[in-house]
């Protein structure tokens, strides 16, 4: 285990998990022995989510702002300080290298959350000629998910922070105290629900933990993440996109390409001519039979290939679903396809992306 790092919430952890994972460097938690239990918290409770293993970096100096517009294809000179913005972080073709948030404490100091970790030669590259440095800070600032449509309660009892007030993507720049504990707050989360987002320093991971548990939350762990986020329409690289393969407007980021603002990022002008007619649309597939596609299994209409189920999932509420990168003219909600199986296929029918809250209800309550 000493090859990968273990997260501030480790000495908790190891001792209720059920099983953990090697991921990207790091040991994550597969669950807690009751992945129905840890789904049903977030959808219906507040469950509680060691996130540190996120990726984050923190740029800083007089050009730390057009350092990450440089990169990022929302609208990051438009921010201000409190606000968080979703977006793909781009290359010179209008290309995902990854995908992330945004975090605004000034126009000197921004934290960068990422997927990948391998960015320094990325990041190196697309600042050069500005006046701004970063530095990667993971392992300095764990995070926790606090998720579910009764997070607001629970942690408006831990702390005198008025959380009513934030909106959706939003965070508060200067430390609060929850339970006692001094934390930096966000209105974000990778749950598709009403949730917050917790950034600490390690020496109080474990007073944060035993806090947020005892007021009543369930600790869950990776192997709940597919459904939800499947469910939700949330990508993640590797799994939906590889590396220099993808524009935004492949995956449903349509959203997140500000196209129209003041700032200039890479690939900003092929961008503008892929959003003229994108060629494919970010769709979910709702399946049915018994087996499971894997991922990136080929979509067929009609026995002619029309895209890739990118990520496959077993639904509580919904039972069989993936998402899927499809070709424009085929996307159609309601059109019937066949997912290739390792033997056979698997029928399934288009249907919304996000198909648990297709407009974002939840988490904006």
């Amino acid at each position: 285990m000493s090859q990968s790092r273990e997260t501030a919430f480790h000495p908790i952890t190891s001792k209720k998990a059920a099983g953990f994972m090697e991921e990207a460097g790091w040991w994550w938690v597969t669950s807690y022995g009751d992945t129905d239990a840890e789904y049903r918290a977030v959808r219906e409770g507040v469950g509680m989510w060691d996130l540190s293993p996120l990726n984050k970096w923190e740029f800083r100096g007089p050009d730390a702002l057009e350092a990450v517009q440089r990169m990022h294809s929302n609208d990051v000179l438009g921010m201000r300080a409190g606000q968080v913005r979703y977006g793909a972080f781009l290359d010179e073709d209008g290309l995902l290298v990854d995908d992330g948030t945004v975090f605004m404490h000034a126009g000197d100091h921004l934290w960068v959350c990422t997927n990948g970790n391998e960015h320094v030669e990325y990041f190196t590259d697309a600042i050069k000629g500005l006046d701004a440095s970063f530095a990667y800070i993971a392992p300095d600032l764990p995070s926790m998910q606090v998720q579910g449509p009764k997070a607001m309660d629970l942690l408006s009892s831990l702390t005198g922070a008025d959380l009513q007030k934030m909106r959706y993507f939003t965070f508060l720049p200067e430390q609060v105290r929850v339970g006692g504990v001094p934390v930096w707050i966000s209105r974000t989360g990778f749950s598709g629900e009403l949730g917050f987002e917790l950034f600490l320093r390690p020496e109080h991971a474990l007073d944060l933990w035993g806090v947020i548990e005892e007021a009543g939350a369930v600790p869950y762990g990776a192997d709940i993440i597919e459904p939800l986020r499947v469910e939700t329409g949330m990508v993640v690289t590797g799994y939906d996109y590889e590396l220099h393969q993808r524009s935004p407007f492949d995956l449903g980021l349509d959203r997140t390409v500000a196209l129209g603002a003041e700032g200039e990022f890479m690939g900003k002008g092929h961008l503008r001519e892929i959003a003229k007619n994108p060629p494919n649309r970010f769709k979910t597939i709702r399946l049915r039979g018994e087996v499971l596609p894997e991922y990136g299994a080929t979509v067929r209409c009609e026995g002619e290939e029309i895209g890739v189920l990118t990520s496959p999932a077993t639904s509580p509420l919904f039972g069989g679903l993936g998402l899927a990168i499809l070709r424009t003219e085929d996307s159609a909600d309601g059109t019937q396809v066949d997912v290739e199986l390792a033997e056979g296929t698997a029928e399934g029918t288009v249907d919304v992306l996000a198909i648990y809250d297709p407009q974002k209800r939840k988490p904006r309550v």
